[in-house]
């Protein structure tokens, strides 16, 4: 059953249920931190563009005794600038077949696959997403993703989904609050 809810709404009974067990976020790169554009200047240079929430919804959600993992097929020296940033100790690159890597990441966190929500957006991250206990795909995923998603987001990849997750769960675990009161 997908459950697509505003993201300013109250958690409901089953999302709170859903979120309870959830100790671990692992996350693809391309497409769901970024628009899924890949940029390279004329000297062969790539650039991606990270969201600024996202980065604040990750430290917030380790902030809050959560883990955070990263999860992508490529291989780039800007997504190890960007995790080391945010203080995200378990990344995995360049993993056509990201299922192992996951399994490596969960046993290395001490966390059950039931206790892993993975966002992911494209064909990749479907082996993943089957096998934890929530599955998400933002709202420009590939059909595919969406048929296998418990919880499609209302942004896009790039464009604050990560944070929009986090919001949900932190909400649902009823742990938001502690980070917004004076």
């Amino acid at each position: 059953m997908v459950i697509d809810a505003s993201p300013n709404q109250a958690p409901s009974a089953t999302e709170r249920s859903i979120a309870a067990p959830i100790q671990m976020l692992l996350s693809d790169v391309d497409g769901v931190m970024t628009d899924g554009r890949i940029i390279y200047d004329n000297s062969g240079v790539e650039t991606k563009v990270f969201h600024v929430r996202d980065g604040l919804g990750i430290k917030l959600w380790q902030r809050s005794g959560f883990q955070f993992g990263i999860i992508t097929s490529r291989n780039s020296q800007i997504v190890r600038l960007r995790a080391a940033e945010l203080g995200i100790a378990h990344v995995r690159q360049g993993f056509d077949d990201k299922l192992p890597a996951a399994i490596d990441v969960m046993k290395q966190a001490g966390v059950d696959p039931s206790q892993v929500c993975y966002i992911g957006d494209d064909l990749p991250d479907l082996p993943v997403m089957r096998a934890v206990g929530l599955a998400v795909a933002p709202a420009d995923a590939s059909d595919d993703v969406k048929r296998v998603a418990r919880w499609c987001l209302t942004s896009g990849g790039g464009t604050g989904c990560v944070r929009e997750l986090i919001e949900r769960l932190l909400k649902a675990k009823s742990r938001w609050e502690e980070h917004t009161r004076p």
